[in-house]
């Protein structure tokens, strides 16, 4: 179970500023600061190996920020480390499941996590973004689908299609045949009842243990103040969620990201895909920097509200 201190791996600055979370919360801060641009989007696998010998076994069970949604792929590293079967739970309006390269980065890390052998199952909600559009499934990793160890539930959705591949029998999709194409419709969110749709899903999970990870682009704009897209859900369905976790499962470790920072970048073609990948508008556009703050910072004191209750 959770301990009730918080860890923060400080890559941005974006935690530290929070100084109601960390008044309220016991802190472990680990100063990456000078990783950050490197390891910012993507990471090298010597980044990767070098941040992990940093982290101590003892904060596993410690909820840890990570900062902006840029670096959630650090989220691979913390769950690499668990050494006991376990599901993942990945709150994000992307689903962070491309099979293209780089292989250690924010797009990807889900299918990077798909390889562990310890987590037995993997659950997406609240996935909102064009990543799950006709183009972007052209380079998802549906084979993770397969019996449900991916299960990928968007708040909102219209009808996808693949083309030249097909989608796996999936309890969170279904795909109509055809000759060169499946047409998928996904399960939403949007009009279910929150808390009992949710405890039908932890029902199926093969083991009670399980590692939640929270991207806050997920929420819309009034929860979460981020450098990515708006989300669609809102902060009480997210902590709906939370609730029946909480009160059915044995949560062994939480990560958070999606507070805001100014990417700030290493090397002439990280800059590129940074100017490519990061959307023109974003959900922190034209606010000030106290509302980003008092915004995600009141969000991240909720979270752990919901989690240590």
């Amino acid at each position: 179970m959770l301990d009730k201190r918080i860890r923060v791996l400080n890559f941005d600055n974006s935690i530290i500023r929070q100084t109601r979370l960390l008044s309220q919360y016991q802190s472990e801060i680990i100063d990456f600061s000078s990783l950050a641009s490197s390891a910012r989007l993507y990471m090298t696998g010597a980044l990767r190996k070098r941040i992990a010998a940093s982290l101590s076994p003892s904060g596993r069970n410690h909820p840890t920020f990570l900062g902006s949604g840029d670096f959630h792929h650090i989220s691979e590293v913390l769950t690499g480390s668990i050494e006991e079967p376990f599901c993942l739970v990945v709150f994000d309006s992307h689903p962070d499941w491309d099979i293209l390269p780089p292989r250690f980065g924010c797009g990807s890390w889900v299918s990077r996590a798909a390889e562990n052998k310890n987590i037995l199952k993997i659950l997406l909600l609240g996935t909102g973004s064009g990543d799950l559009s006709s183009a972007a499934l052209a380079t998802g990793n549906l084979g993770a689908l397969r019996d449900n160890r991916l299960e990928i539930y968007p708040y909102s959705r219209k009808c996808s299609r693949i083309f030249f591949r097909r989608l796996p029998v999936n309890d969170s999709a279904a795909a109509r045949k055809g000759l060169y194409s499946d047409k998928i419709s996904w399960h939403t969110l949007e009009n279910e009842e929150l808390s009992g749709f949710t405890l039908k899903l932890v029902r199926r999970f093969p083991v009670q243990k399980v590692y939640i990870s929270i991207d806050k682009d997920c929420l819309n704009n009034k929860f979460a103040l981020t450098n990515w897209e708006e989300g669609c859900l809102r902060l009480d369905q997210l902590l709906a969620i939370l609730k029946i976790m909480r009160e059915n499962l044995d949560i062994i470790g939480l990560d958070i990201t999606g507070d805001y920072s100014v990417p700030e970048i290493s090397g002439r073609i990280k800059a590129v895909i940074s100017g490519i990948d990061h959307p023109r508008v974003f959900s922190a556009q034209g606010c000030p920097d106290d509302l980003i703050l008092r915004v995600n910072e009141e969000t991240n004191l909720n979270i752990l509200g919901e989690v240590f209750s």
